[in-house]
């Protein structure tokens, strides 16, 4: 294979995170690195007649920080979540829009859910006091694009921009769609990401009827233990992660700080299931392939992955079949982690946090470990960097993300 061209390699140069570990890139690094876990007793609704009473919020984010007031109340909270993480993003970068043709400037940040909060209010004030009641600023609010819309509009971002919508994988396919736009010469630069504040008594009701999330509430600093023998369901989170992406040479044209590059992307459905994943993995094996190919890689070259891993006992187990499948002996090699440990799961957020993640590890040579590892599972036999971070020199790093109708998104980063 012929080697990309410097306006087709593609580099990381900001990052932004708002997550239940910390309200900023260094607090959810920190965090991850230190085993802190995120999860404690939901707060923002009455859970007594819930099976799932836990979740990764965020309770001590104020919108006001980072928006107007007046915006505040026209926009949903998933929306405060990625303006702040893609404003900490922007600043990190040094990127300086007076500088920048607004036309090659675009944003691709997705949610899996969008705007539940503003959903399940206005038709409390539907069914209590009729349609007048109803917000004129709803459907504005509720519908997921504004996450792109309305960074674009506060940037003046004027590039390719519109929100991925693919349930747990978005956040990842909003990132890997940014590569190929910026490979394809359509854009300089990209800001990529995924938002989700799903922590709604509506949004609950219908995972718990569906026994996806786990009941572990009298011991809820546990409850999120992907790969572990007694998993018994996911453990919602909440927040944003925002990644700015560059052609290589717009990025030294200006001086940019290069964080690492983002080599591979590949995108593949399972066809199989509307919530469960393919049993052997085939989906996500082709997803995996795709990004190897798209980076010009073999699996040799992968040093670390992070996973999916949500916690479910199918998804753990099949995850775990599907790399041991594509990488063969070389998955005894490799560490695994899944920072839904710590994190809880954040839906459409979660490719975008673990992404900015995967950037740090690359970058600090430090790899955070998976939580709550305590009994090992026949069936997930992987090194999944058990309770305890590590230091390791990792070159390349895998991040996967599957969602609800088969979609699967892998990502490759490598060192600069």
């Amino acid at each position: 294979m012929t080697e990309l061209a410097e306006n087709q390699r593609v580099v990381v140069t900001g990052l932004g995170a708002i997550t239940p570990l910390g309200l900023d890139v260094d607090s959810f690094f920190q965090g991850l690195l230190d085993g802190k876990n995120g999860i404690s007793r939901v707060e923002a609704f009455d859970t007594e007649k819930f099976t799932c009473k836990i979740g990764g919020e965020i309770k001590d984010f104020v919108a006001t920080d980072h928006m107007d007031p007046k915006e505040v109340r026209r926009n949903d909270r998933f929306v405060h979540f990625s303006f702040a993480a893609g404003k900490q993003a922007v600043a990190d970068s040094g990127l300086d829009m007076d500088q920048e043709d607004p036309d090659r400037v675009g944003i691709f940040i997705g949610s899996g859910i969008g705007g539940m909060d503003t959903i399940e209010k206005n038709c409390r004030k539907l069914f209590d006091g009729g349609p007048r009641k109803v917000s004129p600023f709803m459907i504005p609010a509720l519908i997921s694009n504004m996450a792109s819309g309305y960074m674009a509009i506060e940037l003046g971002a004027m590039g390719p921009n519109f929100s991925i919508v693919s349930a747990c994988a978005t956040g990842a396919h909003a990132i890997g769609e940014s590569l190929k736009t910026l490979r394809l010469g359509e854009a300089d630069v990209m800001i990529a990401g995924g938002s989700e504040a799903a922590i709604t008594a509506l949004s609950y009701g219908g995972f718990c009827s569906m026994k996806a999330m786990s009941t572990n509430n009298d011991d809820f600093e546990n409850a999120s233990r992907p790969f572990d023998a007694e998993r018994d369901g996911f453990v919602m989170g909440e927040g944003a992660g925002v990644i700015v992406l560059e052609t290589l040479e717009h990025a030294k044209k200006r001086g940019a700080r290069i964080y690492c590059e983002l080599v591979g992307y590949g995108a593949s459905c399972d066809a199989n299931h509307i919530t469960a994943p393919h049993p052997e993995g085939k989906g996500l094996i082709g997803a995996m392939k795709r990004a190897l190919n798209s980076g010009q890689l073999n699996t040799e070259a992968i040093d670390y992955i992070n996973a999916h891993g949500t916690s479910t006992p199918y998804n753990d187990k099949f995850e775990t079949k599907a790399v041991r499948s594509l990488f063969g002996s070389h998955a005894d090699e490799l560490m695994m982690s899944s920072t839904k440990s710590m994190t809880g799961h954040l839906l459409g957020a979660a490719g975008g946090v673990e992404s900015v993640a995967c950037v740090k590890m690359l970058q600090t040579g430090t790899v955070a470990p998976t939580i709550n590892y305590h009994n090992p599972d026949p069936d997930c036999d992987m090194d999944y960097v058990a309770n305890e971070a590590r230091e390791a020199k990792i070159e390349v790093a895998m991040s996967n993300s599957l969602g609800f109708g088969g979609q699967n998104a892998s990502l490759v980063f490598k060192s600069y």
